[in-house]
């Protein structure tokens, strides 16, 4: 749902100092198909001493619950240091601590599509509709982190074309300086 290229994901991993876990899957991936990929990946983390795995789910019971069952199999135990926390102070405190993001994909059902490719910033925040979740826990958004504390250094992005592609609009970034239209907003 993000649609970032891999080589953004790869600069993600560097940035963090952390190693980078590619479960290829296909294109469209049937949940069973996902489901399958996950499972042989877990088994895998698993046998290479993986015994706890982070997840930054907010408020969504289905989501907690199906992470949790989805684990149980393999014994890798799911933690969610973030639960419940208020996403409207959890999205200011980031943004304080100096997280930016871009926004990638945006449901039109529940966002503007103008918002694809927007900063994850102060002014994004402060335009936020009424109803729509400022860390898009409910799938309004779906983001690309290239700053923040938990970076050694920014991540060089800009945003390129916006399309719309079954039913979302995706945002491509592109490796490279950040581009005027993602620093000013919409």
């Amino acid at each position: 749902m993000h649609a970032v290229r891999e080589s953004l994901l790869e600069s993600q991993a560097a940035a963090t100092g952390l190693p980078l876990v590619k479960v290829p899957i296909p294109w469209p991936c049937p949940n069973e198909a996902y489901e399958q990929a996950m499972a042989a990946a877990m088994e895998s983390a698993k046998s290479q001493g993986v015994t706890r795995m982070v997840f930054g789910d907010l408020f969504l019971e289905e989501v907690r619950r199906y992470r949790e069952e989805k684990l149980a199999p393999c014994g890798i135990t799911p933690l969610f240091p973030i639960w419940g926390v208020d996403t409207t102070e959890l999205s200011r405190d980031m943004v304080d601590a100096g997280l930016r993001a871009y926004l990638t994909c945006v449901d039109p059902r529940q966002l503007d599509p103008k918002f694809a490719g927007r900063t994850f910033d102060a002014a994004l925040l402060k335009d936020l509709p009424p109803g729509v979740d400022p860390c898009g826990e409910k799938g309004e958004f779906h983001t690309f982190a290239y700053q923040g504390p938990m970076y050694r250094a920014p991540i060089s992005a800009s945003v390129g074309t916006v399309v719309e592609r079954d039913g979302f609009f995706f945002a491509d970034l592109i490796p490279g300086p950040a581009s005027a239209r993602a620093k000013g907003g919409a």
